[in-house]
């Protein structure tokens, strides 16, 4: 037998400890002499859990990659059929364009801004359907009408060169779509039905399902007009999700039976056994994914109920931990329209309302990523304070809110140096409910109610407030982040999702939250890397969490509670909220909530080598 010098040259390296990994370590080997343990790193698959959709639907269609998904349709217990769509990216769904009629069944393909729907079980007591949809990306739209009543095909291809096979009842047949209608194509060697379909129309393949007898292993490759056969699955199995192409596939979950969450992957040759699901299930059938190496799966049927779950499936050296909200230490006094600063592990909240506090207060505490813990009170009690995120724990700044006495609309400010709050220069607009964004040298006061709303918007220079161009919007209730030259205001009340940027001069409109909102957590990141949170509208508060990249909104993993009008801080990796106002919506008493977000971590792990 050669030894490993004999085949690459060189020893294995022995360290005391694992090194600092990087990716420039795949492949390598060395001993740790500490564990008596030999180590490599190597590429691994694994699935991970991320947001669940809100139908909660299996039997219906999906298509898309990991970071576009999109399901539509399907069946759910108790309910029946559903025309819902909802659109995926990593993250969590949202809502999309409903199809026409309610369906199950149906066969799914295409990308999420052009997908494509075929056949199913549809409304009015026909068992099976000829109908044809087509997805924009916002909208669906009748396509060509398939030839032969149909459900559970095999659909695979683009929106304009789709293929679609099999199906119940059992039929060998194929048919190939060019974007306006249907022509035959090649037969399929065997009948078969709930099979798992990806690729494209010229390099197609099929996998797995049933045929006239039982659950079968069989693969068929599509050359654009002839099917012949791959190779065996390791495990029959049907109505199980899918991905990638003719050369790199994965078949995930189905009943095989019983139901499974092993995953196999496909090289163009051979299957050969993967990652296994953290839900094995069945009915899973809205799934998608670019590769053998890049999947996605959603709800499907199990022993009980519905496991309403989605998993990511990604091979990699590295080891990913999903981001999260998580419940942090309780905030020592329920209060809501708060003001907050700081980070996670070192955050400020200040002022506030609550049923058990008589008006505002002048209430601070300090966070340290576990507890909050009282600090010296403010100077002025004051409420309406929520929106406001300027500076540190130790450099922070209370800009106007409600303050006592007539007219209420503060102009007075404090700032804090980590034990004391200190008077200093007053806003020339007294105001409440303002978005704030900066730090304590270099902050920004901005809209705000006067009784009206008003769109003033000032620069603090550490000592006095300077009057700026007005926002474009005239509103309150808007929360900020950013810096004095790179700053984002978000909502508006009674509820609209009006964004502006301000670049130390000039504010200027751009993409509006994705909900009517005001009253959001935000302080959390930059101009360019964001988050906001929760939120209102005139009925109802949000879980939902959004990031902004400076040009696009897109969701991110959802509050644990719906809430709104509190303090916060932090950035996209590491964030907190605190306090605020709980459902239902109206004049509620504050709480004590906090909450602490963790984004994605990716990090390479190391594999232990044994003789197993």
């Amino acid at each position: 037998m050669s030894t490993y010098e004999e085949i690459y040259g060189k020893r294995v390296e022995v360290f005391s400890s694992d090194p600092t990994l990087t990716a420039g370590y795949e492949g390598q080997v060395w001993y740790n002499s500490t564990t008596g343990a030999l180590k490599t790193v190597i590429s691994a698959g694994s699935w991970n859990s991320s947001g669940a959709m809100s139908t909660g639907a299996i039997r219906g269609g999906g298509c898309g990659i990991v970071t576009a998904g999109l399901g539509f349709a399907g069946y759910i217990p108790g309910s029946g059929n559903t025309n819902a769509t909802e659109e995926y990216n990593s993250y969590v769904w949202t809502s999309g364009g409903n199809m026409g009629s309610s369906r199950s069944s149906n066969a799914g393909t295409g990308i999420q801004t052009a997908a494509l729907s075929v056949g199913g079980f549809t409304p009015g007591g026909a068992p099976t359907g000829t109908d044809c949809q087509e997805y924009d990306g916002s909208s669906w739209t009748a396509g060509g009408t398939y030839p032969v009543s149909k459900r559970s095909m095999g659909a695979l291809g683009t929106q304009t060169a789709a293929v679609c096979s099999g199906g119940v009842p059992l039929v060998t047949t194929t048919n190939e779509y060019d974007g306006s209608s249907w022509t035959g194509g090649g037969a399929l060697p065997t009948s078969t039905d709930s099979m798992g379909a990806v690729g494209i129309q010229t390099a197609g393949l099929n996998f797995g399902g049933n045929d006239p007898s039982a659950t079968t292993a069989n693969s068929y490759e599509y050359d654009g007009s002839t099917w012949s056969a791959g190779g065996s699955l390791n495990t029959a199995r049907n109505q199980m999700g899918n991905s990638g192409t003719q050369t790199s596939a994965a078949a995930f979950g189905g009943n095989a039976p019983p139901f499974t969450g092993q995953t196999e992957a496909y090289d163009g040759t051979t299957w050969s056994i993967a990652g296994t699901m953290g839900t094995p299930r069945y009915d899973n059938n809205i799934s998608g994914g670019a590769s053998s190496s890049s999947a996605w799966s959603g709800p499907g049927a199990t022993a009980s109920p519905i496991a309403n779950v989605t998993e990511d499936y990604q091979v990699s050296i590295n080891t990913i931990t999903p981001a999260a909200w998580a419940s942090g230490g309780a905030l020592g006094t329920a209060r809501y329209q708060l003001g907050g600063a700081g980070i996670q592990t070192a955050g400020l909240a200040f002022g506030g309302y609550g049923t058990s506090i008589p008006g505002n207060t002048n209430k601070s505490d300090e966070y340290d990523g576990t507890s909050w813990t009282a600090v010296n009170n403010m100077n002025n009690p004051r409420g309406q304070c929520s929106g406001q995120h300027i500076g540190t724990q130790t450099a922070a700044l209370a800009a106007g809110g409600t303050l006592p006495g007539s007219p209420n609309y503060g102009s007075a400010c404090e700032e804090y140096d980590g034990t004391n709050w200190t008077a200093t220069g007053a806003l020339n607009t007294g105001r409440s409910y303002t978005a704030g964004f900066g730090i304590q040298t270099a902050g920004v006061a901005a809209t705000g109610s006067t009784s009206p709303a008003t769109a003033a918007s000032e620069e603090y220079d550490g000592s006095s407030w300077t009057s700026g161009n007005s926002a474009n919007t005239a509103r309150y209730g808007a929360s900020g982040t950013g810096t004095l030259t790179a700053g984002v205001i978000v909502g508006n009340y009674p509820g609209t999702g009006t964004t502006e940027e301000y670049d130390g001069t000039n504010w200027t409109s751009v993409t509006a939250y994705p909900l009517s909102n005001f009253g959001m957590y935000g302080g959390m990141g930059t101009q360019t890397d964001c988050i906001y949170a929760g939120g209102s509208n005139s009925t109802t508060r949000t879980t939902s969490t959004f990031a902004y990249d400076g040009t696009s909104w897109s969701g991110r993993p959802a509050l644990g509670t719906a809430l709104s009008s509190g303090a916060s801080g932090g950035s996209t990796t590491a964030a907190f909220i605190a306090g605020g106002r709980g459902s239902p919506p109206g004049p509620t008493a504050g709480v004590t909530t906090t909450e602490e977000y963790s984004g994605e971590v990716s990090a390479v792990g190391a594999k232990t080598l044994t003789t197993s």
